[in-house]
């Protein structure tokens, strides 16, 4: 390896973006680009949602942590392969599992395009060459989700929508989703409560949510609640997904042979790099659990290693949720993301098998003011 470098894109969402846990009118892209003595370069992403308000990580302490320790530990050792340089940082740096995504996804990119591979080749191959993927409607008002809606599938980009409740009260949330669901009659409607509701608040609202013919219940309940997880996936028909729970294989082999949830869904820095994401895909597999590719809001580099990952799943039951670029104002790279006919089209072009505008996206991190 001859350089590291770690790069904060902020890039404004088209409209705001209410979750339980922040509201968001900018993404802060997390991106690694690694050079090598023979002349690749790979490209890596570890964005987030909404800094510390979500998760343990935030862009500023991951380029902090592998400005700091990843990189002068990987251009001292110089590991030879992909996997051998996981093992050294694994054994080396403890947790930071979404800095380590982007690392293993930027030097697989590299190790694809030596080898003229896609990324999902080296995965073990890929079973589809496109995903459908849900939209998600978070404006927070009913009327502008229903609109925002019938417009996107006018339009053949959406037909899954996914509602972010839960900084409301049971009721007041509970009604807008079944508005919308009314409103949208055959098209799927899944719900993510963002670990926002109790366990108590879970047997009336969830009771609802099934009698209105909503599909999914993304972690309703805290994800250290994982008993509580369990009995609501065992007391109702509406197939529960656990979400922020599923963190590593590790944890998710225990959460699948205890049967903790109907679907995982699987996020690549959540799971700590596509390796991972893979595993637990597998892990579910054999326990019966279903499965849903998840997003972080990742701009299109997390977006497309994501769908090279989720390419190789045998059975992707629900479907994914890779919609981050289309949230963005603006793209990093020279030719967008192709979305058509209501999913992502993967490209079998070596590594990521994309084009990324490198003068743009230092040009946008040296702008930037955080």
């Amino acid at each position: 390896m001859k350089s590291i470098n770690t790069l904060l894109v902020p890039v404004p969402t088209i409209r705001a973006h209410k979750l339980s846990c922040t509201v968001m009118n900018e993404q802060v892209l997390v991106l690694v680009h690694i050079e090598t003595n023979d002349g690749l370069e790979g490209w890596g992403e570890a964005t987030t949602i909404g800094g510390l308000s979500y998760a343990e990580e935030s862009p500023h302490s991951i380029k902090t942590n592998i400005d700091a320790y990843f990189t002068p530990l990987l251009l001292q050792e110089q590991p030879s392969n992909v996997a051998e340089a996981m093992k050294l940082l694994n054994k080396n740096i403890h947790g930071n599992r979404f800095a380590k995504s982007a690392v293993e996804t930027a030097l697989l990119d590299i190790q694809g395009k030596r080898l003229g591979l896609p990324i999902s080749e080296l995965l073990g191959g890929r079973v589809r060459d496109r995903v459908e993927v849900a939209w998600t409607l978070a404006s927070g008002d009913t009327e502008t989700d229903i609109a925002e809606a019938k417009r996107v599938i006018n339009e053949r980009k959406h037909r899954i929508f996914k509602l972010k409740i839960g900084s409301n009260s049971v009721d007041q949330d509970v009604a807008h989703v079944l508005e919308i669901k009314k409103a949208l009659g055959e098209y799927r409607v899944i719900v993510d409560i963002n670990q926002a509701w109790t366990e108590l608040q879970c047997l009336d609202g969830i009771s609802r949510l099934q009698e209105g013919g909503v599909a999914l219940i993304e972690q309703p309940i805290s994800q250290r609640n994982k008993a509580g997880l369990k009995r609501l996936t065992d007391r109702f028909n509406v197939a529960i997904m656990a979400d922020e729970i599923v963190q590593d294989p590790q944890n998710a082999f225990w959460l699948a042979a205890e049967h903790c949830a109907d679907v995982f869904a699987v996020k690549i820095n959540q799971a700590g790099g596509l390796t991972n994401a893979c595993l637990i895909g597998k892990i579910a597999a054999l326990a019966g659990v279903d499965l849903y590719g998840g997003t972080m809001l990742e701009g299109p580099i997390g977006t497309i290693a994501s769908a090279h990952a989720f390419s190789t799943f045998p059975t992707l039951a629900y479907d994914t949720e890779l919609f981050g670029p289309l949230l963005l104002t603006d793209t990093i790279l020279k030719q967008p993301l192709e979305y058509k006919d209501f999913g992502l089209v993967i490209p079998n072009k070596p590594g990521l098998g994309i084009e990324v505008d490198k003068e743009k996206v230092y040009l946008l991190a040296k702008e930037s003011k955080i």
